[in-house]
C-alpha cells in the first residue's frame, strides 16, 4: 500500500499539533521527494549515514527528530549539507522532521516513550499540560537507590548514564526531559523531585544538582531520543498501511 506525501504530512502536522510549537527549526516537510510513499526509514537525525540507509533500501521518506536548518546555522548549501541535500534530492526522497512536537506528544513522544521503556508512571508535564510540556514529572514504580537507578539505565539504555549525587535518600518522584534539556534542573526542583534525568549535562548543572540536593542522571542526548521517532513511524506504518524501518546508527553521545 501507499500513501500520498501530502495527506501524510498533513497527517502528522494534526497528529503532533506541529503549529503550535516555537521551535528551532521548521517542523514537518523539510525536503520534497515523490509523491507516493510506500516506505519510510525513520532515525534520530538526518546524518549522512542514515540517509545512505534509506538509500540503500529504496525509502520513500525519511523520518527524523534531528532534521535541518537550524537557527543560527550556516545557510550556505555546501560542504556536508550540499552532500545531505543532494542525496536526497538526487534519489527523490523526502525529509520529514519534528522536533519540539516530537518530545511533547503524550502517547508517542520521547519523553513519553523513554518512560514506557523505563516504566516510569507520568503524572503531569514538567512546565505545563501534557501535549505541551516538552518534559514531564511522574513517580517510579518502586523506589531505588540512586545506584539502582543508574543499572535500570544501563539495562534498558544499554549505556551508562552519567550521575551526579543528591542528598542520601530514596529514590520515588522523578523529572525527565530527553535530549539537552539540563537547563530544565531548577523546573525539575520546583515540581519536588528526588531525581531529574536527560540526556546531556552542563559544567553548572553539577553545582545546582549538588547544591541542591537533587539526584541528576545525563543518560545520553541519543539513548534518550531513540523511541519517539520510532513510536511515530510505527504509528504511520499501522496507520496507512506502509512500510516502516528504524535504523539505529551509534551516537555515544
Amino acid at each position: 500500500m501507499s500513501v500520498l506525501l501530502p495527506a501524510l504530512v498533513k497527517y502528522c502536522e494534526e497528529l503532533l499539533s506541529s503549529g503550535q510549537f516555537k521551535d528551532y527549526c521548521p517542523n514537518g516537510l523539510q525536503v520534497e521527494g515523490k509523491v507516493e510513499v510506500k516506505r519510510i526509514v525513520s532515525g534520530v537525525t538526518a546524518s549522512q549515514a542514515l540517509l545512505d540507509a534509506a538509500v540503500s533500501m529504496q525509502a520513500d521518506l525519511v523520518l527524523v527528530h534531528h532534521g535541518y536548518f537550524w537557527k543560527g546555522e550556516n545557510e550556505r548549501v555546501v560542504g556536508i549539507k550540499k552532500q545531505r541535500l543532494q542525496t536526497l534530492l538526487r534519489n527523490d526522497i523526502s525529509l520529514l522532521a519534528y522536533h519540539l512536537p516530537l518530545d511533547a506528544h503524550p502517547e508517542l513522544g520521547n519523553n513519553a516513550q523513554l518512560a514506557k521503556m523505563m516504566n516510569w508512571q507520568i503524572e503531569t508535564g514538567l512546565d505545563g499540560e501534557l501535549g505541551q510540556a516538552i518534559g514531564m514529572v511522574g513517580q517510579l514504580e518502586h523506589a531505588l537507590t540512586a545506584d539502582q537507578l543508574s543499572a535500570e539505565f544501563e539495562r534498558v539504555l544499554k549505556r551508562p548514564a552519567l550521575h551526579i549525587k543528591g542528598i542520601d535518600r530514596a529514590i520515588k518522584r522523578i523529572a525527565w526531559c530527553t535530549g539537552g534539556a539540563q537547563g530544565y534542573i531548577e523546573k525539575a526542583l520546583e515540581s519536588g523531585a528526588d531525581a531529574y534525568i536527560s540526556g546531556e549535562i552542563s559544567e553548572q548543572t553539577v553545582h545546582i544538582a549538588r547544591e541542591a540536593g537533587i539526584d541528576y542522571f545525563a543518560a545520553g542526548h541519543h539513548a534518550t531520543e531513540r523511541y519517539g521517532v520510532q513510536a511515530l513511524g510505527e504509528h504511520l506504518k499501522h496507520h496507512f498501511g506502509i512500510e516502516h524501518h528504524y535504523i539505529e546508527i551509534d551516537n555515544p553521545v
